[in-house]
């Protein structure tokens, strides 16, 4: 099952639905995972943080293409 991490839009949203850690534990149970670029700036993720665990960095339409869709608003 694919999972999508969009960037948060809402004005002065500074969290992110998932981390890289996250990221990780979700991959080991087999989830793969979309990140749209820059969706963890705000949080201090950068994007090689996610990439590396293991996430594969997508735009939002990847992202929101995804069987699920994690997001905080």
């Amino acid at each position: 099952m694919r999972i999508g991490v969009p960037k948060e839009t809402r004005a002065g949203e500074t969290r992110v639905a998932a981390t890289p850690d996250s990221v990780k534990k979700l991959k080991k149970k087999g989830f793969t995972l979309v990140v749209e670029r820059g969706a963890g700036a705000a949080a201090h993720y950068p994007d090689e943080a996610y990439t590396a665990a293991g996430a594969d960095l997508g735009d939002s339409q990847a992202a929101f293409g995804c069987e699920v869709v994690l997001k905080i608003h």
